[in-house]
């Protein structure tokens, strides 16, 4: 992008028009520009090659989104000032920009206790104070302290531009159709109503349509076991990586990444020490990868048996259970694993992963979603739909990985 145009092409919306001034120093911004070396979807081009689209093209489609939601809710006579759209519009572009490499998986690693929000909001505190407080109401909107609390909805809410975008965008990525939400639709049927975002009734079938999407999005592509076995893969990689770093071993690391291994960093330490936060930003997908492939030649074995597993997808076998993996189950896949691979039992550890996954595709209690009818009556979407699947999207689906090395 050159300095001088701010119209976008996107193969899902088409062209985006990013306004001069705050909104498109925040797209030019370095912390932002960072997310196009940021894959949106981790490590789910295993199963779906498609999916290589970046968290910076997300950020731009949930931009375009909220442009498309502000201008609906204006045109029905809810008046917005022109600095609440700006804000809100800066809050969504700036949603994703904590992010780490493959999403969470570094939240389960390499730093401890702090979550990609909590690294988002730092980030946001960061750019204000060089722009001089220009993200002052954006902060606001973004952390749910501004009186109109709809506008904190579309960034954070069942219906946000969040959602409504990455499941169209994923969806358009990894070819499954059946993920295809009528976010255009949904932004047409949008309503306020005593400071709520509601729905028009005749858009209840577009919002039935978005949480059965939602459920097939998460069980067959977010959650496939392929995916969940990769990313169990990469997390023992850096566990291991970082077990050997705590042992005063030599691994090779881009000098950001080499920082989070060597050093014990957690909640406390990522807001007290300045240096977290800058090796942070200096993290990208391509640290991770770069260092994995001189990792498949170090001399322990654990670690370059687990690096090329990632790097030539030799990936752990998975099985997928209602009930938890058994204890005795795991010790005899670790003794088979350890002798197989000639490592002690406690290496073999490193070579079984379990998990458990729980998920619910709607949560009344979290932030219902509304219908609003021509008398001006609501209704939640539970009791206002006809589909008895509303019952079961509530209820929590919980299921138990156990991903292992492949035994010949």
């Amino acid at each position: 992008m050159s300095s001088e145009r701010k119209i976008i092409n996107d193969p899902v919306f088409g062209f985006i028009n990013i306004p001069k001034g705050l909104l498109y120093d925040i797209v030019k911004h370095p912390l932002l520009q960072r997310l196009t070396r940021i894959k949106q979807m981790g490590l789910s081009s295993v199963v779906y090659p498609g999916a290589q689209h970046t968290r910076f093209q997300h950020s731009l489609g949930a931009f375009y989104l909220m442009s498309e939601a502000i201008t609906q809710l204006t045109a029905k006579g809810h008046f917005i000032f022109d600095s609440e759209a700006e804000a809100v519009r800066a809050a969504i572009l700036l949603h994703d920009i904590g992010h780490g490499p493959f999403s969470h998986v570094l939240e389960d690693t390499i730093v401890r206790d702090i979550s990609h929000e909590e690294i988002s909001l730092m980030l946001m505190e960061r750019m204000n104070k060089e722009m001089n407080g220009k993200l002052n109401l954006a902060i606001q909107i973004f952390k749910d302290e501004y009186p109109k609390r709809f506008l904190h909805q579309l960034v954070s809410g069942q219906l946000d531009m969040d959602r409504l975008d990455y499941l169209r965008r994923d969806s358009f990525y990894t070819g499954v159709t059946e993920g295809n939400i009528g976010s255009a639709r949904i932004i047409k049927m949008l309503d306020v109503e005593s400071d709520r975002l509601v729905v028009e009734s005749k858009g209840i079938y577009s919002i039935e349509n978005f949480l059965m999407a939602r459920r097939l999005m998460y069980w067959q592509v977010y959650l496939h076991k392929t995916s969940v076995a990769y990313e169990a893969l990469l997390k023992k990689a850096l566990l291991r990586a970082k077990e050997l770093a705590n042992n005063k071993i030599e691994v090779f690391a881009s000098p950001s990444l080499r920082f989070f291994l060597y050093n014990d960093i957690d909640k406390k330490e990522f807001y007290n020490n300045t240096n977290c936060i800058e090796h942070f930003i200096n993290l990208d997908d391509n640290d991770i990868w770069t260092s994995l492939k001189v990792w498949c030649n170090h001399n322990d074995k654990v670690l370059s048996t687990l690096s090329n597993a990632v790097i030539n997808r030799h990936l752990f076998k998975v099985e997928i259970s209602t009930t938890p993996v058994s204890s005795e189950q795991q010790i005899e896949l670790q003794k088979k694993i350890s002798q197989q691979l000639s490592i002690s039992l406690p290496e073999a550890e490193y070579f079984v992963s379990t998990s458990s996954i729980e998920k619910n595709m709607y949560n009344p209690a979290d932030d219902s979603i509304d219908i609003i009818y021509n008398d001006r009556s609501i209704k939640n979407i539970a009791e206002a739909s006809d589909m008895l699947n509303i019952s079961l999207l509530s209820k929590k689906v919980k299921k138990y990985y156990l991903c292992y090395y492949r035994l010949r």
